[in-house]
């Protein structure tokens, strides 16, 4: 039996001596060396005694080294596990707890804070430095991949949901594979394509839809640590393509430097992650003459529509179905005439398996014939584009990141003269959506809305924090007693245009 993933995208890098990742300084980490390092990684992990099946855990610094770990873990079988390093030690406890990893690696200077939450839920504790400096004893010797299946587990990576409990979605090689192969073909990607990365990896765009599809295209990266507007200029004219978030494109358009010129030798822009304004999609091909590419997925299918390579690229839409899978809108339980509003569900191989240990909730959203329910309300147009209306759980995406505002709730409700609180996503003019917080104090109490947002910062990683707080008397209801989030959405929307 093969290894899906080792064998389409990893195996190939052993004969490449030619540039895969390289660096901003100028260094370069050639198929070669990177295979080399995959490979020292996986026979270490497998010396620790980590095997088919067990979770690897990580934590760390953007670096080749990271990128080599998820490689060398895949590749021996077991299920890769990346947490934001923005993510305080609070948080980490309830992934490291539900998902009880082998090995948690983590940045050193985090060791000592961590030390106490691995051993009580008995994962062994190594370091990875931005650097590459690794605790983990580098194996040595013969390598052979582990065989695995298509549905095999190759990785579990955590989405947020509305009752602050994380959901672990089990993504397996099959999944993984069948969309990175799916959008190398249709994106055009070849062996001469040179991806400007700037993206985390601790994340599906970054880890999967970006270095994946490379990978089974047999391409390169320029391999930024993360997203520095001078740097990514500099990168441009030696890249072919891009994938960002849209606060990416806002904050190179704000630079009067990012000009026609710089991106001439660029073949195509991918945005996703957070909805692509339709003026900033406008403002770009006016400045670039290149009209971005917007898609759609979620950490559970990766990738499930993308506008297409040749043809209209429409903004405000997402595009139509990849090949290999299927998308309905529902609404009470049939399928709706085109053009109407309802529940996106999908289905193909790029849809997860279920929500890590947690068989109802993975019930509830995923169907034994395969369909997922998405949690987006959409359409399908006239033309047969799928535009996103809404999502029908109070989901907010802040420069491409996931906040639940339940959990940034729970701890809101528990500050000093807060009564209750009610937690939005309102329009920003570089995140997207912004979280916003409205505050009911308690009657005769004073808030410290500055003291509240330091307490938080100790709490909950930077991108879920409020931007901006306000404080009521009461918060909205409807009949039922329901807090009316849309009112407060209408009420304070244009908050951030009116400050900036």
């Amino acid at each position: 039996m093969a290894n899906p993933l080792y064998d389409a995208l990893f195996a190939p890098l052993a004969g490449r001596g030619d540039a895969f990742l390289t660096l901003y300084d100028g260094s370069v980490v050639s198929g070669i060396t990177f295979h080399r390092q995959m490979v020292g990684l996986a026979l270490g992990l497998r010396a620790a005694g980590v095997q088919k099946g067990d979770r690897v855990a990580v934590q760390a610094a953007k670096s080749p080294m990271a990128l080599a770990l998820y490689a060398a873990t895949v590749s021996i079988g077991a299920v890769y596990l990346p947490l934001n390093p923005a993510y305080t030690p609070a948080e980490v406890d309830y992934f490291i707890s539900n998902a009880l990893p082998a090995v948690f690696f983590c940045d050193p200077a985090a060791r000592n804070n961590l030390q106490r939450i691995a051993a009580q839920h008995g994962a062994r504790l190594e370091s990875l430095a931005a650097d590459g400096a690794c605790s983990l004893p580098i194996g040595g010797g013969a390598f052979a991949a582990c065989p695995c299946d298509a549905k095999d587990l190759a990785a579990i990576l955590y989405t947020s949901g509305t009752t602050g409990r994380s959901k672990g979605a089990m993504l397996s090689h099959g999944n993984l594979l069948s969309n990175a192969q799916v959008l190398a073909d249709l994106w055009r990607f070849s062996p001469d394509d040179v991806l400007l990365h700037a993206l985390p990896i601790f994340h599906t765009h970054g880890l999967f839809v970006a270095t994946n599809t490379v990978l089974a295209a047999g391409a390169s990266m320029i391999f930024l640590p993360s997203f520095d507007g001078a740097q990514v200029m500099a990168a441009l004219p030696q890249s072919t393509v891009m994938m960002g978030v849209p606060t990416f494109y806002t904050r190179l358009l704000d630079s009067p430097a990012f000009s026609r010129a710089l991106v001439a030798h660029m073949r195509l822009f991918v945005s996703g992650s957070a909805p692509l304004l339709a003026e900033t999609h406008a403002l770009f091909q006016a400045r670039t003459s290149h009209a971005i590419l917007e898609r759609y997925g979620m950490t559970e299918t990766n990738m499930n529509t993308s506008n297409p390579y040749a043809g209209a690229r429409r903004a405000g839409t997402v595009g139509m179905p990849l090949p290999g899978v299927e998308l309905r809108i529902m609404a009470g339980g049939a399928e709706v005439a085109q053009g109407a509003v309802g529940m996106i569900e999908v289905r193909g191989p790029n849809v997860f398996s279920g929500y890590w240990q947690m068989p109802d909730k993975t019930a509830e959203d995923l169907a034994l014939d395969g369909w997922f329910t998405t949690g987006d309300l959409g359409l399908i147009d006239d033309l047969g584009y799928v535009q996103i209306v809404g999502r029908s759980k109070d989901l907010i995406i802040s420069g491409g990141f996931n906040v639940y505002p339940k959990e940034v709730e729970l701890l809101l409700d528990a500050c000093d003269g807060v009564q209750e609180s009610a937690v939005i996503g309102v329009p920003h003019p570089d995140f997207g959506e912004a979280v916003f917080a409205v505050l009911a104090a308690q009657k005769g109490a004073q808030v410290d809305v500055a003291q509240i947002m330091v307490s938080l910062a100790g709490q909950l990683a930077r991108f879920k924090q409020p931007k901006a707080m306000v404080v009521v008397d009461d918060l909205p209801r409807n009949a039922m007693g329901k807090v009316q989030k849309a009112q407060l959405r209408q009420t304070y929307g244009d908050w951030f245009s009116k400050s900036s």
